[in-house]
C-alpha cells in the first residue's frame, strides 16, 4: 500500500534537500506530527514523537528506507534515547511490547495509540513497505476472531519489528522507550542502521 499523496510530496522535497546538503537533518510537519529525517550513505531514517503515551512508555513513529545495494538490519533496539541524566535507553524489544499490550493495556489506551499512529502515518506518503504497519495489521487481524483480541492485535501491529531491509525496501513502526516521564524531550535520539549512526535532537514532546 502506498503512502498518501501529502507524504509523497514531503519525501520528494526531503530528497531534494538531501542532495543539496548531505547528512543534514531536515524537519517538516505532516499529519499533525513534527518529523525529522536524515540520510546517510543511501539509508534514510525518519521519525516523529507520538502524542499518545502508554503507562511506563514514551513512543516514537519511525520509517526507514534502504537506498543502498546492501541488506540493512533494523530493530527497536537500534534506537537509543539519551537524556542528560542517564546513559541511554534502548527501544523495548517488540515481543515485550506485544506481551504488554495483551496483558496490561486497556481498551482506551489501545484506541488512543492506534488513532495517533494512523493519523500520522496516513497523513504521509509511505514507501513501498512490505514489513510495515498496514501489512502487519492486516495479517494480525486475519488471525483473530474476538473483538478483545482484535484491538490488541491492531495495536501490536504498530510495533516496529526486527527486519532485514533488502535494497529498495522500507519499513515503518513505533518504538517504545520505558520512561517514568510523561515527556520524551529534551533528549538525543540515536539510531544505528548497518554501519550508519543517525543522531537527532528532541527539544520537547507533544502533549
Amino acid at each position: 500500500m502506498g503512502w498518501s499523496r501529502s507524504l509523497r510530496w514531503c519525501f520528494a522535497a526531503v530528497l531534494l534537500c538531501v542532495f543539496a546538503a548531505s547528512a543534514q537533518v531536515i524537519e517538516f510537519e505532516s499529519g499533525g506530527l513534527k518529523y525529522q529525517t536524515l540520510t546517510k550513505n543511501g539509508v534514510t531514517v525518519m521519525f516523529a514523537v507520538l502524542p499518545a503515551n502508554l503507562k511506563d512508555y514514551s513512543i516514537i513513529q519511525v520509517a526507514i528506507s534502504n537506498g543502498t545495494d546492501m541488506v540493512q538490519p533494523v530493530s527497536p533496539e537500534s534506537f537509543v534515547l539519551q537524556r542528560d541524566v542517564d546513559t541511554g535507553v534502548a527501544g523495548t524489544p517488540a515481543g515485550a511490547v506485544v506481551e504488554g499490550f495483551l496483558t496490561k493495556a486497556g481498551r482506551n489506551d489501545v484506541i488512543k495509540l492506534v488513532t495517533a499512529y494512523e493519523i500520522g502515518l496516513y497523513g504521509m506518503e509511505r514507501f513501498h513497505s512490505p514489513s510495515g504497519y498496514e501489512q502487519r495489521r492486516q495479517a494480525a487481524l486475519a488471525e483473530v476472531s474476538s473483538a478483545k483480541l482484535k484491538a490488541a492485535a491492531a495495536a501490536s501491529a504498530i510495533v516496529l519489528v526486527p527486519v532485514r531491509l533488502r535494497p529498495g525496501q522500507s519499513t515503518d513502526g513505533a518504538v517504545f522507550f520505558r520512561s517514568a516521564s510523561k515527556t520524551l524531550g529534551p533528549a538525543r535520539l540515536r539510531a544505528t542502521v548497518g554501519r550508519n549512526l543517525f543522531e537527532f535532537k528532541i527539544a520537547s514532546s507533544p502533549q
